[in-house]
């Protein structure tokens, strides 16, 4: 029985999982140098405190209210569904995110393990041309090479 790894290769899943390992501990020590707050809900460029997440509500609850009213009604879950993205694209719009201070060792430490663990990952999925040794290796473009 021929047994093949990821893209085909032998030790294919190796390299992928390495990778893989590679890419998870980056992005988690990244994440860890991440403050994430909330900011506040205005739309537009006015001074003051002007606060209008209470008017992002009115399409949500008047689509809430229609579908109590019939639930099958297509205005209800049309102004449900965009008064619900509305909201959603509010808060995302209006966070604030900010790096913390790290060393330049510890930021190329993180860049490099999701860089090489990305690599390792793309590597693992493509057919190695030391793998002629099969007796089914195609020439790259799917035609069957002849053996010596």
């Amino acid at each position: 029985m021929d047994y093949r790894n990821a893209g085909g290769t032998r030790g294919g899943t190796g390299l992928f999982l390495v990778g893989m390992g590679m890419f998870v501990v980056g992005l988690y020590l990244l994440f860890q140098q991440v403050d994430v707050h909330g900011g506040y809900w205005r739309w537009g460029m006015g001074t003051g405190n002007e606060r209008t997440f209470g008017l992002t509500l009115i399409p949500l609850l008047a689509g809430i209210g229609v579908l109590f009213w019939n639930g099958s009604s297509m205005v209800g879950w049309g102004l449900a569904g965009g008064g619900l993205l509305i909201l959603v694209a509010g808060i995302i719009a209006n966070m604030q995110i900010h790096w913390r201070q790290t060393t330049l060792f510890n930021a190329l430490l993180m860049l490099v393990l999701i860089a090489g663990g990305l690599g390792m990952i793309a590597r693992s999925l493509r057919p190695s041309r030391g793998d002629g040794d099969r007796d089914d290796a195609d020439d790259g473009r799917g035609r069957r090479r002849e053996r010596d």
